[in-house]
């Protein structure tokens, strides 16, 4: 274990604990938050066993945690932290541990970023300005929440002996998805199936603390909906088909990463995949298409929530819900503002049950919301939608 003595006051620098077993990784991450003058790296531990003596002792702002470690791994300290010592956490995951990730979302981690490589590089920057990016968003973050979307999850997990199915249908590889992807870009083309049009679209944008907040939205939603539904979470590359694949089989739905030209099927999530944009584009002979495209942003914004929900409502008009949940900055308020003027319904999490308020925030305050409800009311809403656009009628919510 080593550490240096905590010298932050309430209004110094953002304190720190890294936690992973290799030395170079801490070295390297505690090289990386150095820079900012807002952090301080207070400690550094080997294990889990390690980092909760020293997060009892310490007390950090924030943790940087690697999930696979001697002695007490990553979803051990997460639960025995989340229940003694709520405080945030991020994970510093490798492309290969991409399941992991959602499983120590679940457990109460704040959000993930992918784990350095040992090499300078342009990739490597980009990490640490996601890292600090990350950190300097804690102090906005609500812990309270995290603890209890963690407790809620660990209690569905227990009663679905989710242990079991996860061991069962391990995430794939880098390189297979690659193969995967070359594979059916040679393949020719298959005669286009006919697909049931949807009678609504509910387009969704979340960021941090999205990942859990999806995972119940789409467990509590009726099966049924006679609705296409399509997510923009802001997402590194790599991590979004592995987290549709654990939606997929954690909801009544199917959920797939959406591919460029596909054509929208009731019944069907269709998630943005990681560093892309999708938009809706309108089909006036049939269900609309998906258009996937490299996103223009920068940093976390991408997949874009606001693209979603300008081509949403121009595709659907009235028959199109914009759904706003956790996240940093602004992201959706514009799209969300346009799609309101076009006759579209507009819902925001409540920012008091939000990990992170700033995206349902930002909404709000802009005036562009029609209902603001906690993550468990969102369903109803949803439902009401869907009977709506089933009935024809064009009456708000």
């Amino acid at each position: 274990m080593d550490s240096t003595s905590p010298t932050s006051t309430a209004s110094g620098p953002l304190r720190v604990l890294v936690v992973d077993d290799s030395a170079y990784n801490r070295q390297t991450i505690a090289a990386i938050l150095a820079e900012d003058p807002s952090v301080a790296v207070i400690g550094r531990a080997v294990n889990g066993k390690e980092a909760l003596q020293m997060a009892f002792e310490l007390r950090p702002d924030v943790i940087t945690l690697d999930l696979e470690m001697p002695e007490m791994d990553g979803y051990a300290f997460l639960r025995l932290l989340m229940a003694k010592c709520p405080v945030p956490v991020v994970v510093i995951s490798s492309h290969d541990d991409r399941e992991s990730v959602f499983r120590a979302l679940e457990l109460g981690a704040m959000d993930f970023i992918p784990k350095p490589r040992r090499k300078i590089g342009p990739e490597l920057r980009k990490i640490a300005d996601d890292l600090r990016a990350k950190i300097a968003i804690v102090g906005r973050l609500q812990v309270v929440s995290l603890q209890a979307r963690a407790n809620d999850e660990a209690a569905r997990a227990l009663a679905r002996g989710e242990a079991e199915e996860e061991a069962a249908q391990p995430a794939p590889e880098g390189e297979e998805i690659a193969e995967a992807q070359e594979a059916s870009e040679a393949a020719p083309e298959a005669p286009e199936k006919e697909v049931e049009r949807p009678l609504g679209l509910l387009g969704v944008a979340a960021s941090t603390g999205g990942p859990p907040a999806i995972q119940q939205l789409l467990r509590e939603l009726p099966s049924g909906l006679p609705l296409a539904i399509v997510i923009a979470q802001h997402m590194p590359a790599r991590f979004t088909r592995a987290f549709a694949g654990r939606l997929d089989r954690m909801s009544r739905f199917t959920v797939r990463e959406a591919v460029d030209g596909e054509r929208l099927e009731r019944g069907v999530v269709y998630l943005a995949p990681g560093a892309h944009d999708v938009e809706i584009l309108g089909d006036p002979d049939g269900p609309g298409r998906i258009r996937v495209r490299e996103a223009v942003g920068e940093g976390t914004l991408m997949p874009s929530g606001d693209l979603l929900f300008r081509s949403g409502v121009h595709a659907y008009g009235s028959r199109f819900c914009a759904l706003i949940l956790t996240g940093m900055g602004s992201d959706g308020t514009a799209g969300a503002g346009v799609a309101r003027d076009g006759g579209a319904t507009v819902l925001a999490e409540d920012p008091e049950t939000a990990v992170m308020p700033g995206m349902p925030g930002s909404a709000i305050a802009a005036g562009v919301v029609d209902q603001v409800l906690g993550l468990s009311e969102l369903p109803i809403a949803i439902a009401r939608f869907a009977e709506r656009c089933r009935s024809g009628s064009e009456e708000p919510l």
